[in-house]
């Protein structure tokens, strides 16, 4: 046990401090999609908050790659901190002049969507050179579990500090949490330079650099049916994400305090799967785990959310639904460190980012759009004795339910679609 904690010293003071730094900007991300929803009473418009967040990481991704195996994975990781603790800087400002509009906010997660595509792939290839090889599986869970407890605490403590003393005390802890997580990597961590690149690498260009990462996967075809596996799953989640705050605050039984609880779930259930990989023992094909995982949480949140209408069933839902992703998470991240070398896992994750999650802002508009623009309107002139108004309600709300359902199907045939593929690989 000493050995081990020894081994991991950096990684520790590494995860801790940038763990506590995620917990501050999701925590200001929430209070920003609640203050822009109460704004508005738009899903669209909140969803563009999460677009304009990932539209930048999409279409830069490739580039980024191409970069970070290049720079100093340590200065890439504090320039892009620091760039970010600029947008929120500016927020405040907005804020304190009263001139804070929606479209300064989408602005300033366009920036900050650029920093974490750049800061990325930086942090992926610094854990895995401050990592063991034996201590992959242990670490990605542990990785989950703080995720776990940002997704459980960021909503709750988000919240509360909204009520109290207003957005302004959000963005002041989420500073406050950034400087312990610059000063932190500044002075007491130490990355080690990844392996010395072949006199052929040297000698790549900036294209030829990314044109390797996607002959890579091309020639690698489990990771590359993972990854597009993995955006079809992004998509339905993506969408579920742009659904679930409008299908909570409109609901007689919701709330801002309900979608907290709500949102806290999902991190309690991940936490649990977080607990339970660091102690499983390696499966004997991790690609079925992968598949099985997802189809078992879609084919099941979406469904028991659409036809629930209180906050203990909608909780339940995102246990159900949360609780066997990180298992799926720790699998995938074996899979990945173990198969692509650690000088070229920059420029190979980042086009791993830009294909798997390509499908995120078209998924989160998706659903913003068919809630506000399908879904909503068609509860509205629906029949109030008919079957869509029993199976999903009726009144603000019942479109979002009816989403959820939609979403459920498209869910479910995308893994199963998937499953006759990746049933063919082992790993």
């Amino acid at each position: 046990m000493k050995q081990s904690f020894k081994e991991l010293k950096t990684f520790f003071i590494l995860w801790s401090t940038q763990s506590l730094s995620q917990l501050g900007s999701s925590m200001t991300n929430f209070a920003l999609a609640l203050w822009l929803y109460e704004k508005t009473g738009s899903a669209l418009q909140t969803a563009l908050l999460s677009i304009c967040s990932y539209a930048p990481y999409v279409l830069m991704s490739i580039f980024a790659g191409a970069l970070s195996d290049r720079w100093d994975k340590k200065r890439t990781m504090l320039c892009c901190d620091a760039f970010a603790a600029c947008c929120s800087v500016a927020v405040l400002f907005l804020l304190w002049t009263d001139s804070l509009l929606p479209v300064h906010m989408y602005m300033m997660n366009a920036v900050i969507g650029l920093m974490n595509t750049i800061q990325q792939p930086a942090s992926d290839v610094a854990m895995t050179l401050i990592t063991p090889k034996d201590q992959y599986q242990r670490v990605s869970g542990m990785r989950s579990f703080s995720g776990s407890l940002v997704t459980i605490l960021h909503p709750v403590f988000a919240t509360a500090l909204f009520a109290l003393v207003g957005i302004n005390g959000v963005l002041y802890v989420d500073l406050f949490t950034f400087a312990i997580a610059f000063l932190a990597l500044l002075f007491f961590v130490t990355i080690p330079a990844v392996d010395s690149l072949t006199g052929e690498e040297q000698r790549e260009s900036f294209w030829g650099s990314i044109k390797t990462g996607f002959s890579y996967l091309h020639k690698n075809s489990l990771i590359l049916v993972l990854i597009f596996f993995l955006a079809g799953v992004n998509f339905a989640a993506s969408a579920f994400d742009a659904v679930l705050p409008p299908y909570v605050l409109s609901s007689p039984n919701g709330g801002k305090t309900v979608l907290a609880a709500v949102t806290s779930c999902a991190g309690i259930a991940t936490l649990a799967g977080s607990i339970l990989v660091t102690i499983l023992p390696a499966p004997k094909n991790r690609v079925r785990v992968i598949y099985l995982t997802m189809l078992f949480s879609l084919g099941t949140e979406n469904f028991l959310l659409a036809f629930s209408r209180t906050p203990f069933l909608w909780c339940v839902a995102q246990i159900i639904g949360w609780s066997v992703v990180p298992i799926m998470n720790a699998n995938l991240d074996v899979i990945l460190r173990s198969t692509i070398p650690a000088q070229m896992q920059g420029r190979i994750y980042s086009c791993r980012n830009t294909l798997q999650f390509f499908t995120i802002p078209i998924g989160t508009f998706w659903g913003g759009f068919m809630v506000d623009k399908v879904c909503e309107p068609l509860m509205a002139a629906a029949d109030s004795q008919g079957l869509l108004a029993r199976l999903f309600g009726s009144g603000k709300g019942s479109g979002a339910a009816l989403m959820m359902f939609l979403l459920g199907v498209v869910s479910v045939m995308i893994c199963l679609g998937f499953r006759q593929i990746l049933k063919n690989y082992r790993y």
